[in-house]
């Protein structure tokens, strides 16, 4: 890629990060390789399985389809995001808790989009614990999963809705 970088400065799981970057360079490849928040994972490129979806200003995105101009002073939440630090380590969201202890995850490469999308759906509804399947269904419709019959990830996040950890 040949032309001028530019130099952009964002928030990222809470903490400022800059990068210097073509402006058209994709944020997925800016989180990836210039951050070094490898969590966020390629899958499609076009936007169509939701492997790369993070959170930015609190939208749920594809960070492949978003150029790095774009997200001058953006706040930034990736998977590495969700889980918060305690004193005595990390403590994972529920969501995670949950895709770990009921089977929601394969190889690993939908997990984190899933994540992402479940996270939002808990987080974005008043009392997580009334989201039906349904619900469930269509938050995640975005995400592609090529290893599971999403039954196991649909069960984790029904149990993760009645989780303490899933609402920030």
């Amino acid at each position: 890629m040949s032309g001028h970088t530019v130099r952009i400065e964002l928030t990222v799981n809470g903490q400022q990060r800059e990068a210097q970057v073509h402006p058209m360079t994709r944020l997925l490849d800016v989180l990836r390789e210039n951050l070094r928040l490898t969590g966020t994972k390629e899958g499609c490129g076009e936007g169509e399985c939701g492997a790369c979806s993070i959170f930015i200003n609190g939208e749920l995105v594809n960070s492949c389809l978003v150029p790095a101009i774009q997200v001058q002073g953006a706040v930034i939440q990736t998977i590495e995001g969700v889980s918060s630090s305690k004193k005595y380590g990390s403590k994972l969201h529920g969501v995670q808790e949950a895709f770990l202890g009921w089977g929601g995850a394969q190889c690993g490469i939908c997990t984190p989009g899933m994540i992402m999308a479940a996270v939002h759906l808990i987080e974005n509804t008043l009392d997580p614990t009334t989201i039906t399947e349904n619900q469930i269904r269509t938050a995640l419709a975005g995400n592609l999963c090529r290893c599971t019959g999403y039954t196991k990830i649909f069960e984790a996040v029904q149990k993760a809705c009645h989780l303490p950890g899933s609402k920030a």
